[in-house]
């Protein structure tokens, strides 16, 4: 027989005796606490996702775009763990505490980046994170350990959360007057109302008996407004349509180390696509159709990647020594024209065409090609994992758009009528001085040469196809008049 060695560890490294032995919460009171954990969660992503396409700041969408992603995955957790813990039917959709719900209406109806930054970032998650902290020290590492290990990612992700929310709360109240100030020191007083009167996010406290008069949700949400997309400083031109970026792309008499300039500008103009896919989510969800979570989780993963692209379309550019801001058009016709004139489901057939489109040799693999023969390693990168991620998407896509369709061929048929819908104003933006279509490239181009020391080719430089005829996919688009 073997004998123990001393000091084994024990319990599987999940506590010590000591801390195991501590009676700690019932399934019951770990059901109610992640149901409210879960429900929080939930209007996080639901917030995010409303706030996204109208807010104009480059990195507020970015830092929505991830934090959407985050908490739709700890939604899918949460989810999972309470339908193991014999409690069907789940009740996961009901609203655990009518002050709680007013607590994210107020967050949700805010009219400025500060106000919803403070609510969102100043108050919501941290009360989660406070939430987390206390079912972790109270209920039984051993006993309840897959809630343990669930909330230790959880807590992780609103860690990473809570410190990017403190820093961008702190820029923008940095730039605001002293009476918008004022007025959100009340507003964030009667948020922390709201949560007494739930007794906590978690409902552990005693709920206070007084609740404030409602200030931004005493009137109906209307989130039309917010379906179009707006953009910072850094993006004066957001109708230009003045370079056809595929059609360079596309091109054998160009260079792949040029091409390379146009694939970090067709990255960051993917951010085109979190706007758009914003609405798709957020109209979906409070439509009242019943959609499996798994259609909002897939495609906010989906809405996630499409950011990371954006971002990998600035960082490329900054590797090379080029200030995007200045030098290209980055717009944001696309999204614009999807978000106001196709319903959600179209909006969805026309991104699943699309995505169908770069699984195509002129499409992701292609892209990862010419960044290989570029010879720049961060563009070869970049569209190795933009190749991986639109792989992804094609599945998800069959998942929850395909299937709706008799055959892919119909489902193909139907997301490139839809597109067609959307009317491109090219010639009515330059008559109502929107935009001139400024040919940007040979500026980019120039600037690009010069930081190699090297002569602009001139076939390269006298680049001049606009978009005023074909759209991305090289299809004719409809036009106005």
């Amino acid at each position: 027989m073997k004998s123990v060695p001393p000091n084994l560890p024990v319990l599987a490294g999940l506590a010590g005796f000591e801390a195991a032995s501590v009676p700690g919460l019932t399934v019951d009171e770990v059901v109610r606490r992640l149901k409210r954990f879960h429900y929080s969660l939930q209007q996080t992503w639901q917030i995010s996702l409303a706030r996204l396409t109208s807010e104009p700041l480059y990195e507020l969408k970015m830092g929505l775009s991830h934090h959407a992603y985050l908490a739709s995955e700890n939604v899918s957790s949460l989810r999972d763990r309470v339908a193991e813990m014999r409690h069907p039917p789940l009740g996961l959709d009901k609203v655990p505490d009518p002050a709680l719900e007013k607590f994210f209406a107020e967050i949700l109806a805010a009219p400025t980046s500060l106000e919803w930054l403070a609510g969102l970032y100043g108050k919501a998650f941290p009360a989660l994170l406070e939430g987390v902290d206390q079912h972790l020290k109270n209920t039984s590492p051993l006993a309840d350990a897959p809630s343990v290990r669930i909330l230790h990612a959880l807590r992780a992700d609103l860690e990473t959360i809570t410190v990017w929310g403190e820093a961008a709360l702190a820029a923008v109240r940095a730039e605001a007057d002293a009476d918008a100030l004022a007025t959100l020191a009340d507003w964030e007083a009667e948020l922390d109302a709201w949560l007494a009167a739930a007794g906590g996010l978690d409902g552990c406290a005693t709920p206070s008996e007084t609740t404030p008069e409602a200030r931004f949700s005493a009137t109906v949400f209307d989130y039309a407004p917010l379906r179009s997309p707006q953009r910072d400083e850094r993006f004066p031109d957001p109708y230009n349509m003045g370079v056809h970026a595929e059609e360079f792309l596309y091109d054998e008499k160009f260079a792949d180390r040029d091409k390379v300039l146009i694939m970090y500008y067709k990255r960051i103009r993917e951010i085109d696509v979190p706007e758009m896919m914003a609405t798709i989510l957020y109209e979906m969800a409070i439509s009242g159709e019943k959609r499996p979570w798994g259609f909002y989780r897939d495609l906010t993963r989906q809405l996630w990647d499409e950011a990371r692209h954006a971002m990998m379309g600035e960082v490329g550019y900054r590797s090379l020594g080029l200030d995007w801001a200045k030098l290209v058009a980055v717009n944001f016709t696309w999204s614009k024209g999807l978000a106001e004139q196709l319903t959600p489901q179209e909006r969805h057939a026309v991104l699943w065409y699309i995505e169908q489109g770069l699984m195509t040799k002129t499409g992701k693999r292609y892209e990862w090609e010419v960044g290989g023969a570029s010879g720049d390693p961060l563009a070869e990168l970049f569209q190795d994992y933009d190749w991986a991620d639109e792989v992804l998407h094609a599945r998800i896509g069959r998942d929850w758009y395909v299937k709706d369709f008799e055959t892919v061929k119909d489902a193909a048929e139907y997301g490139s009528a839809c597109w067609d819908k959307v009317v491109s104003d090219w010639e009515q933006w330059k008559k109502d001085g929107l935009t001139e279509h400024f040919n940007w490239w040979p500026g980019l181009y120039e600037e690009a040469c010069r930081l190699r020391g090297e002569e602009p080719d001139p076939e390269t430089l006298a680049y001049a196809t606009s978009y005023a005829e074909t759209r991305a996919d090289l299809q004719r688009i409809s036009a106005s008049g």
